[in-house]
């Protein structure tokens, strides 16, 4: 007993040991923790001696002393024009690698190249490191160069003006600057100054850089606007919503080199844009890392903000930084996709948001999303599990794939909505485009599961009664229906489903399906007996409230009479295709003569569903129905997307830069029951930031008005947008916006989602 005793007892070793330290000591070993936090900042010596000197201080009289240092960081100056980065509400210098910028130096006396020795310094991090590129000095003279090139551009008297190129594979973050003169005792340098600091981004612009784009109209689409439309519904009943992206907005790319430093990212890696994305792409939600943004698909969202409320990222980006890493509450796919955009955008990454409608959710990889029905041919609920999301948001970044072969490099698909787990986190990509179309899934980063995504096939399994499951019907076109981005420069919109897969049937099709099978993705090949009876529901145009009639549209291609004994399932299900409350289920018995086409009429009330929809919610018809005498199995599947009530968004007051102006929204309840505790927020980049407003109650028939002033900060087109949301409109968002051109005459837009 007593050694038991003393063996359970822990030693005072083992007791100190069970408390961690916050930091561990890193004495004894050869290298340190890596630099992986942008903000930190080592110690620069103003006086660095090259030897050991007689007290007091040096005898630096005779040689060159700095009087002042400009980096022309001005708007209106060449850096910000030249670098295309005028737009950033920043009162920093921001400039582009790959490109040469100017600074000009102001010495004591006449700048004489052949006796004077200097060098500008650009410092990253606490321990800079010439090896880790975190200490660069640029030399003016050709003779000497290091990774940066440096000449001098001009001398005036004392001001010199020199040219700095940084090179094409340069960390991208926040520098300090230092100007360096050698003496015979050491290094002079001037004091650490902030307001000198230089962020330097990816260069789009320059074919030396691995996101360059040979296309001024897809960049100014894809890193300088602002202003996005994101797509959502059903594909054949398309609803947008606007959204401000913001990356230019103050504080915003502070927040993005913020979300680097909160995954801890060395910095030697920031200067690789693939491994950006990806660091970028776990850290944008909570998961496993307190990422920016925490997902909700529950519909309570008591202690956050709805995701239906979100306009834009400006808000969601500075609550993080502003609350020190804290996620930000609460997102589904859509608000991922829109904030990963704009880290993407404000650190010169060309991106933009994609939307893939009836996107496969597909976690073992075998391109099946089952639907099981019993021997009559009704759907099995308890043993259907498959979901295909009505739509899901993703991004794609432009970049080049050095790690891939030729061919793969272009646009990148990466996803920040945390759906399955990458290398032991929650994150996706980047998966090149071409490579998911061409069937070469083996390239990284998580081609597979993009594969499935817009490849599955939906294939309905008929359950004997031993419990064996047989195939009967297979749809291989429901799932990657349509694949739709902003257009370019104007806010129509592309359908860009050719760059992920050949046509449906065709031999190039085939082939890549024989390729992605060879590397584990294996499709449903058992052979399907014809089926001569069809049915078919068209599409359905259906307001929040009103009563409406399902429509099943039979034919009969055969030469002989045909009975059908179909069933009828209406389900509201989430956008992610999980389904919540049955509001039809019924049965037909349809008799069809030869080669006739009929129709049958169901109807639905609307106190049926209104009391049963959900968040983002819709209705997902799924009819299923067996054919007497031949035991054929016919299916059709239709997503009735419920229309909302409209925000009108009104501005008023002459579209000039500084003078004032008026937007008011206005909203009307059409509904019988009372709207309690709405929220209602606008914002537009550029003229107004993000104001919010609370209404405790509107009641039926009765409408609000919110008008706010506002003075435009700088000229050209842009947009005002708004939302309202609350408990009782959950089942979907409610938007308005009206574009503003501050040259021409105002042009007003109403939109409804």
């Amino acid at each position: 007993m007593g050694d038991q005793e003393t063996q359970e007892k822990p030693s005072p070793a083992v007791t100190s040991a069970a408390v961690r330290p916050k930091r561990m000591s890193h004495r004894g070993r050869s290298a340190g923790p890596k630099a992986s936090s942008n903000k930190d900042e080592g110690k620069i010596e103003e006086f660095e001696p090259f030897m050991l000197l007689p007290r007091g201080p040096p005898p630096l009289k005779d040689f060159l002393d700095i009087w002042d240092v400009d980096v022309l960081k001005r708007p209106q100056e060449e850096n910000k024009r030249g670098h295309h980065t005028h737009l950033y509400s920043s009162d920093f210098l921001i400039v582009r690698r790959a490109q040469e910028f100017q600074i000009k130096i102001t010495f004591d006396r006449p700048y004489k190249p052949t006796e004077d020795k200097f060098a500008v310094e650009f410092v990253m991090g606490s321990s800079p490191q010439y090896s880790k590129a975190t200490y660069i000095p640029v030399f003016p003279n050709e003779e000497r160069q290091s990774v940066w090139r440096g000449r001098i551009m001009e001398t005036n008297d004392n001001v010199v003006t020199m040219g700095i190129f940084p090179s094409p594979e340069c960390i991208v973050g926040r520098y300090m600057i230092f100007i360096g003169v050698v003496t015979p005792y050491g290094i002079r340098r001037t004091r650490r100054d902030r307001s000198k600091d230089v962020y330097i981004l990816f260069n789009p612009w320059s074919p030396a850089d691995a996101v360059f784009m040979d296309d001024e109209e897809e960049r100014e689409e894809c890193v300088m606007n602002e202003l996005g439309i994101i797509y959502h519904g059903a594909y054949d009943d398309v609803s947008e919503r606007a959204w401000n992206f913001g990356q230019f907005e103050f504080g915003v790319l502070d927040a993005c080199l913020f979300i680097l430093d909160k995954a801890e990212m060395p910095l030697s890696n920031r200067g690789d844009v693939i491994k950006v994305a990806r660091v970028a792409s776990a850290m944008l939600n909570s998961r496993d890392d307190d990422g920016v943004l925490v997902g909700n698909w529950s519909g309570d969202y008591m202690y956050g903000v709805p995701p239906t409320s979100w306009t834009g990222s400006v808000e969601i980006l500075l609550d993080y930084i502003n609350s020190k890493g804290k996620p930000v509450c609460f997102a589904q796919c859509w608000v991922y996709a829109a904030v990963f955009n704009t880290f993407l955008r404000c650190l010169g990454i060309p991106g933009r948001v994609v939307t893939n409608f009836f996107s496969a959710h597909d976690n073992d990889g075998n391109l099946k999303m089952d639907i099981i029905l019993d021997e009559n041919g009704k759907v099995d609920r308890d043993r259907t599990k498959d979901s295909i999301w009505n739509y899901h948001c993703w991004n794609e970044c432009y970049m080049a794939r050095p790690d891939l072969p030729p061919g793969f490099g272009g646009w990148q698909v990466v996803d920040a909505t945390p759906q399955e787990t990458s290398d032991g986190m929650y994150r996706c990509g980047p998966a090149s485009v071409a490579a998911i179309k061409h069937g070469q899934i083996c390239f990284p980063f998580d081609a597979p599961f993009v594969f499935a995504e817009v490849n599955s096939d939906v294939v309905f399994y008929r359950r004997l009664k031993d419990g064996t499951l047989e195939p009967v019907r297979v749809n291989q076109t429901h799932v990657g229906r349509m694949v739709l981005t902003k257009a370019v420069l104007h806010d129509g919109r592309r359908d860009i489903m050719s760059d992920y897969k050949f046509p449906e049937g065709s031999p190039e099709e085939r082939q890549v399906l024989e390729k992605a099978e060879a590397f584990g993705c294996q499709r449903e090949k058992a052979t399907i007996p014809a089926c001569d009876v069809d049915v078919e529901i068209p599409i359905l145009e259906v307001r929040v409230g009103d009563k409406f009639d399902l429509i099943l549209r039979f034919s009969n291609r055969s030469d002989q009479q045909r009975t059908a004994e179909v069933y009828i399932s209406g389900t509201v299900v989430y956008y992610t295709g999980v389904p919540s409350s049955e509001i039809v289920s019924t049965t037909l018995k349809v008799k069809l003569e030869p080669q006739q086409s009929k129709e049958e009429k169901v109807s639905v009330r609307s106190e049926d569903y209104m009391h049963k929809l959900v968040e983002q919610g819709n209705i997902n018809v799924i009819t299923t129905g067996k054919v007497k005498g031949t035991g054929q199995i016919i299916t059709a599947m239709k997503l009735i997307q419920m229309h909302k009530p409209k925000l009108t968004v009104k501005v008023t007051g002459s579209p000039r830069v500084s003078e004032e102006m008026y937007v008011t929204v206005e909203f009307s309840n059409p509904f019988k029951f009372n709207l309690e505790n709405v929220d209602v927020r606008m914002e537009g980049p550029g003229i107004l930031p993000f104001k919010h407003k609370h209404y405790s109650l509107i009641a039926p028939g009765t409408s609000i008005t919110w008008t706010e002033a506002f003075s435009p900060r700088r000229a050209g087109s842009t947009k005002l947008m708004a939302s309202l949301d609350c408990a009782a409109l959950r089942y979907g968002h409610v938007m308005g916006a009206v574009f503003i051109d501050l040259k021409k005459p105002l042009t007003q837009l109403t939109m409804s989602s």
